[in-house]
């Protein structure tokens, strides 16, 4: 433990960023053949520029814009002053009369490539000029600021780090918080976890039993109880909806006196220490909040049955509530409603069961997500997207650089499209941004179209220059869907193109072999899809031989710079099961390998072997789920981060922490500099989709609800 003055607010900032909080993962010798790059895609993320917003809960609609515009900003928290003041003495001590605080704000922040914990105290700008004393983090001493409005102060996170926060609470001087830093050490197991840091002291406690994933964590208005959504001890099952989590009560001190509430919910928010609002997703198919009565008293949960009541009606969905300490008489809560594409923040008065609209009279056509109050019950904050930042700029990414504590001499950057792949020399990104293909330098710039044909996956010719190839036709098709494989010169002043296989069998993912001579791809001309090598250069009518053979689906095949491995998903263990693995094959069919599987029912895709072939990177559910999915926008797996193996299937490293589908990674020869690269023109914001299984729509309610509950177990959603 290391002994700190409290009265010292950058005492406590270089504690907590020296002071390992959390355990660091290992940085063994991993470089991929020198200093190089990967870069990954994840669905919708350069679209969502979150920033957190509030509204008061009654007179005018004056939307408060609480964040900074920079990266994305959610899932925010409204901390009481007491705890507050116990951690950061600026805000008892040196905050002047005349700069009086307007809110303070704790929020997930995703800035710089990682994700932090921020507290944001957000000051008045009318009145006098104010004056405030601010610590300046280069030599610890308070200098005296004019018309500040806002401090901010980064309480979780760093560059030795890498993890996931969610949902953070402050609970006198300690955070509570989700962290995804821990390899429970079972495949396809989620590494979600919650932990409590003593944000003056450093010392950090989990939470979560070792064997269980948690999510959501509410505290109670005492500070005694932290609800969560678990899986308890039966895991994850793979759902990309609902999961399959029940509410646990536990201790906030040390995670003591763990017991199971409820059974089949997520999402707590307390009311008061006996009292819990949660959501689930009922058997009329409108997800619903509820309200539980817990048998607490005098600090201690009885052995009372829990009470249970349905507070929200059939016929919208509703969920993520948040309930109110200061007013018990109503809870905010996100709603889809029939006919409206959007998401929006109601209040609902859980005593004339009356819903009012906040933010639909405000911005109806935009998302709001994931309410929370503030202590005094007079406003409710939510994230929404800005559209563009404070000056005015969208500040979309077309390469957004993370950071890599784990590999060092590689950088790595998430692209605002799909299927990336490196020229040779590294000097090139080809990428699919739908429908189309483009070509771009390593930095972003010169970017354009070279085509306009609905294509998925890009690989570049190893000895001819400014050739692509790529695959046309529907994506995620059927064995006898007409989709062919192409390659393009876009090096031509009018890129040229030249089709490579015909009768569109569903022939997709080209891979060309180092030597220039041969092209391996996947195939469904049999019936099933199995992987084939074709010519290069006048492809199946130059020559053609079938490399794999079987009533499954080989796919996603990547040849190794040494030419003497292809590595490829497939199900052939499980066919048909949604399942993949990864194995490799020498391209005379010899040698078939398993690499690696994500665990039952798991799935590994997009391999892409380093410079040197001595690692694969990935993507993979390896690590499970990492939040519940209701909570983020549309993803179609709401799982999956990118990974890299030895070439044998040893040593897996986990490179992302999110809640997000990233995924189709490549790894490029050349080192990227490690800088973030916007748009030329702006590029595209708030474009992303709300869950496409949250239907609004009776007739596409039922049949997907029957389709869940025929395997699910029977719930009591009724009044």
């Amino acid at each position: 433990m290391v002994e700190m003055k409290p009265s010292s607010l950058q005492a406590m900032i270089t504690v907590f960023f020296n002071f390992i909080v959390l355990p660091v993962l290992a940085t063994a010798d991993l470089d991929g053949g020198g200093a190089t790059s990967i870069v990954f895609t994840t669905l919708g993320r350069s679209s969502y520029a979150f920033d957190i917003y509030s509204l008061p809960i009654s007179g005018p609609a004056n939307e408060l814009k609480l964040t900074d515009g920079e990266s994305i900003n959610f899932n925010g928290h409204f901390p009481s002053f007491s705890s507050l003041s116990k951690i950061n003495p600026l805000l008892a001590k040196h905050v002047l009369p005349s700069a009086a605080p307007l809110l303070h704000l704790i929020y997930v922040t995703e800035r710089n490539g990682s994700s932090s914990i921020y507290l944001d105290t957000v000051f008045h700008s009318t009145g006098p000029r104010s004056t405030l004393e601010v610590p300046n983090e280069s030599n610890g001493n308070y200098e005296r600021v004019k018309e500040l409005k806002r401090v901010q102060t980064r309480l979780m996170g760093s560059n030795r780090r890498v993890s996931m926060k969610d949902r953070p609470s402050l609970v006198g001087e300690s955070l509570i918080y989700v962290s995804t830093h821990e390899d429970p050490g079972v495949p396809r197991a989620s590494w979600a976890a919650v932990y409590s840091t003593e944000l003056v002291t450093g010392m950090t406690r989990r939470l979560t039993p070792k064997e269980m994933a948690d999510f959501s964590p509410a505290v109670s208005p005492s500070g005694i109880w932290t609800a969560v959504a678990s899986y308890g001890e039966k895991g994850w099952a793979g759902d990309v909806e609902e999961l399959g989590t029940d509410i646990y009560v536990f201790l906030t001190q040390d995670g003591s006196n763990r017991v199971k509430v409820i059974e089949h919910g997520g999402w707590p928010s307390w009311s008061d220490d006996s009292t819990l609002y949660f959501h689930r997703r009922c058997e009329d198919g409108w997800w619903s909040v509820f309200r539980a009565t817990l048998p607490i008293q005098n600090g201690q949960l009885g052995v009372d049955p829990v009470a249970i009541q349905r507070v929200t009606p059939p016929g919208l969905h509703a969920f993520t509530p948040a309930a109110s300490i200061a007013n018990k008489s109503f809870i905010a809560v996100a709603t889809r409603r029939p006919g409206n594409d959007y998401r929006h923040i109601e209040l609902l008065n859980v005593v004339s069961n009356k819903f009012t609209e906040l933010t639909r009279p405000v911005s109806p056509n935009v998302h709001h997500l994931n309410p929370f109050i503030s202590t005094d019950a007079s406003r409710v904050g939510y994230h929404r997207c800005r559209g563009v930042n404070n000056d005015g700029e969208s500040n979309n990414l077309l390469l957004e650089n993370l950071q890599n504590p784990l590999l060092p001499g590689i950088s790595l950057f998430r692209i605002d499209g799909s299927f990336p792949s490196f020229s040779p020399d590294g000097e090139r990104i080809a990428y699919v941004k739908l429908p189309g293909v483009y070509v771009m330098n390593h930095d972003g710039s010169g970017e354009r179209s070279v085509s306009t044909r609905m294509a998925f996956t890009t690989a570049w010719d190893w000895k001819r220059k400014g050739v692509v190839y790529t695959s046309v036709g529907p994506t995620f098709a059927s064995e006898s869907t007409k989709v062919d494989i192409i390659s393009i010169n876009v090096d031509d002043d009018v890129p040229s193109y030249k089709q490579l296989t015909f009768g569109g069998e569903n022939n997709a993912f080209p891979s060309p072999s180092p030597d220039g001579k041969w092209v391996a791809f996947r195939s469904g001309r049999s019936g099933h899809k199995n992987l084939y090598i074709m010519d290069a250069l006048n492809g199946e009518a130059g020559g053609l031989y079938r490399l794999t053979e079987g009533p499954w689906s080989d796919t996603m095949c990547n040849w190794s710079p040494d030419g003497d491995w292809i590595a490829f998903a497939s199900d052939r263990e499980n066919p048909g099961s949604g399942s993949f693995e990864l194995f490799k094959i020498h391209p005379n069919g010899t040698g078939l390998q398993k690499v690696i599987e994500s665990g039952s029912g798991g799935r590994a895709n997009h391999p892409w072997f380093s410079p040197d072939g001595k690692y694969i990177v990935l993507t993979s559910d390896y690590a499970g789920v990492s939040a519940e999915p209701i909570s983020n926008p549309h993803h179609y797996q709401p799982y999956g981060d990118i990974f890299v193996i030895k070439s044998d299937g040893s040593d897996i490293r986990r490179l992302t922490h999110n809640s997000y589908e990233d995924g189709t990674p490549a790894w490029s020869p050349k080192y990227m500099k490690a800088v973030d690269v916007e748009w030329s023109n702006g590029g595209t914001q708030c474009s992303f989709e709300d869950c496409h299984w949250l239907n609004t729509s009776t007739s596409t309610i039922t049949p997907v609800v029957e389709a869940y509950y025929s395997s699910a177990p029977k719930m009591q959603c009724a009044q």
